[in-house]
Formats: structure tokens, sequence, C-alpha cells
């Protein structure tokens, strides 16, 4: 029982059963499944083929002498340069997870890398220009977005590296490419990550599409309308959603019927941690740092959303 064999059976299956799949395939549910798979899909995939082409470089051309000179040797330091660092990679949270895999593996302080990883998606010139256009009428949006993100991602950076562990982060081990050129280096760890990495996408995407179409369009109607709940709301279907940071301020302006610091929160939790993101987090780094990331993540978002909305919104 071979792969070929296997894909071949599958595909024969479909053939034979192709009157019930599309009758399946054509309720209002499949449909708005599918919508949101092939969006999120299509969305984030040219972001991650532009992060797994910087993950390529820097492993093969960038030597690690450079990340030496560039960061302070203190990690406390090196954590908010990383986290400014962020701000000049005009890509979203699918193009950062590879390249922070690539800097720890270069000998950069998980913590920095960490830093880079949270920042990088939310306060690149795309996203915050982006968000600039969503809230014509809220310019402090822009700036709430950026200090409130770059708060949480150096928070999240000093907190891995007062109590994180070694051994909680595991990094997916590249072939070795002996006599190899440069060239041949790059293009193998480019096909290396866009197979491991594209693969946890696809899961993740499945996962949001799965709970797009099932979550009920009144739980949100009623959420708007009590503060905390409205907060605690964006912030869940910020990680549900699943949403590309460039786009994201503009699905957070539609929903007229929440407070500006929920859509903080929104705009703050999403691009730090969501379904794809995870799987992701989880293929690159392994499933016990996910575990133990993502809902720490998800709590500091959420407080640093609030605390900034309070002090500029």
């Amino acid at each position: 029982m071979t792969s070929p064999l296997v894909l071949t059976l599958t595909l024969l299956l479909a053939v034979l059963a192709q009157s019930p799949l599309r009758g399946a395939l054509g309720t209002p549910v499949m449909q708005t499944w599918m919508t949101v798979f092939v969006a999120v899909t299509v969305q984030a995939l040219p972001f991650l083929v532009l992060g797994v082409l910087l993950s390529a470089g820097i492993a093969v051309f960038v030597p690690p002498s450079f990340f030496a000179r560039a960061l302070p040797a203190r990690p406390a330091l090196a954590v908010p340069v990383a986290g400014l660092a962020g701000a000049v990679l005009p890509g979203c949270e699918c193009a950062s997870v590879p390249v922070a895999g690539a800097l720890v593996r270069r000998g950069v302080t998980p913590a920095a890398a960490l830093a880079f990883l949270l920042s990088a998606p939310a306060i690149n010139p795309i996203v915050l220009t982006a968000t600039a256009v969503a809230f014509p009428r809220n310019p402090e949006m822009v700036l709430a977005r950026f200090l409130g993100s770059l708060l949480v991602a150096c928070a999240m950076g000093w907190l891995w590296q007062r109590l994180g562990r070694t051994d909680w982060l595991r990094l997916p081990a590249h072939a070795p490419h002996e006599g190899a050129t440069k060239g041949e280096t790059f293009w193998n760890s480019v096909r290396h990550d866009t197979v491991h990495a594209g693969g946890f996408l696809v899961l993740g995407a499945m996962a949001a599409a799965t709970l797009k179409a099932a979550t009920p369009a009144t739980w949100l109607r009623t959420a708007a309308d009590t503060p905390v709940l409205s907060i605690l709301a964006l912030a869940v279907l910020a990680v549900l959603l699943s949403i590309c940071s460039e786009a994201d301020a503009f699905v957070a302006a539609s929903l007229t019927q929440f407070s500006l610091t929920a859509k903080l929160v929104f705009l703050v939790v999403g691009p730090m941690i969501d379904l794809k993101l995870f799987a992701m987090q989880a293929g690159t780094f392994g499933r016990g740092f996910a575990l133990r990331f993502a809902p720490a993540t998800f709590a500091l978002a959420v407080a640093g959303g609030i605390v900034t909305a309070a002090v500029l919104l």
C-alpha cells in the first residue's frame, strides 16, 4: 500500500461518488467552509513562501557572526532590538515563523527570535498602512497597534528569557548538504521548509474554516452588548478566523457594533496567535513549545491591548 496507490484509490473513489459529493459540497455550510479555507490558504501562501525564502537565505548566506554583531550580547537588550527589527519585514505571520526558526538555528537567543516572530506581523509598514486606511477617522489606532504589539512581543521575549527552557524548543533538523553549492543548498532548504510549513498551514486553514462555518452569527451580536465579553469575543474570534495581518484591520473596522478597545485587542491578538500560527509553531518549534507559548501569548496580547487602549484610545 504505497502513497501513489492510496492517491489513485482516493481519486477513483471520488469519481465514482461524484454525485453525492457534488450535492454535499453544494450546501451553504460547505460553501462557507470552502470559501474560508481557500481564502486563508491563498492569502497566507505568498507570505509563507516569502518567509521560506528569507529563512533559507539566512541559513545559507548569512554568517552566524553577523547576528552576534547586530544584536546586543545581553538577551534583555536583544529582545527589544529584535522586536523593533520586525518593523522592516513586509510580511505576515506566515513569513515570520520560518524566519524565526532560522534565526534560532543561526545562534540568535530564542527570546530575541520569539520577540521578532511576534512583532514582525503586527508592526511592519504594510500592516500599519492598512490599519490607517481601515480606520481613517481613528488615526490613533495605528499608534495603538504599533505600541501594543511591540509591548506584548517584548514582554513575551523577556518572559521566555526568564522562564523558558531549552528542552521546550525543538527545531526541525535540516539534512546535511555535503558537496552542494550554496545555490543548491538554498533551494534544498526552500523545498524542505515549504513542504514542512505548508502542511501545517493547510491544517490550520482547515480548522479555521470549520470553526467559521459552525459559529452562529448571533453570538457576535450578543457579545457586543457587554464590554468585557466583547473584548474576549473578538480576541477569540481573532484566533479562530486566522486572518492574515495585512487584511485583519479591514475586518476589525467592519465590526461596527464593537468598541475601539475590542477592535484593538482583535488586531493585537490575531497576528500573534491564531489556528494556523499555532499549527505552524508546533511544526517548527515543537508541540510542547506551542502548548506553552500560545496560551501565554494570548493572555499577554489581550492584556496589552486593553492597557494600550486605556492610554491611547
